[in-house]
């Protein structure tokens, strides 16, 4: 079973970038569609973002335009670029493949806030 690590979250202003991170362990990595999700309180876990092995991409409504996610199939890594954040864009962030597979990995607080 492949595990993730999320990294890359903290406070931003409105309007402002964050670059996150997954680092994914196991060896089928390349082989799986993988996507960025997200958690709000009180709200169902809902993708943002999603990339196949060979690097199609599809992102919600939401942050289409704004966000901007690629895997590296070598280090095993899949990154979210995240610009022109929203206040809305605030929850907790989490890589899995798509849909999900595995255990999700304990994910990185995003906060848009001024």
């Amino acid at each position: 079973q492949v595990q993730f690590v999320e990294s890359g979250g903290g406070l931003v202003q409105p309007g402002g970038s964050l670059r996150l991170s997954c680092a994914a362990s196991g060896s089928r990595f390349s082989l799986y569609r993988m996507g960025w999700y997200r958690q709000t309180p009180g709200k169902q876990r809902e993708s943002v973002a999603t990339i196949t092995p060979s690097g199609t991409t599809n992102y919600a409504d939401s942050v289409r335009g704004r966000f901007t996610i690629s895997r590296d199939n070598v280090k095993n890594t899949v990154d979210l670029q995240m610009n022109s954040l929203k206040p809305e864009d605030t929850a907790v962030y989490y890589c899995n493949s798509f849909p999900p597979r595995s255990s999700w990995g304990q994910g990185t607080q995003v906060t848009v806030s001024s």
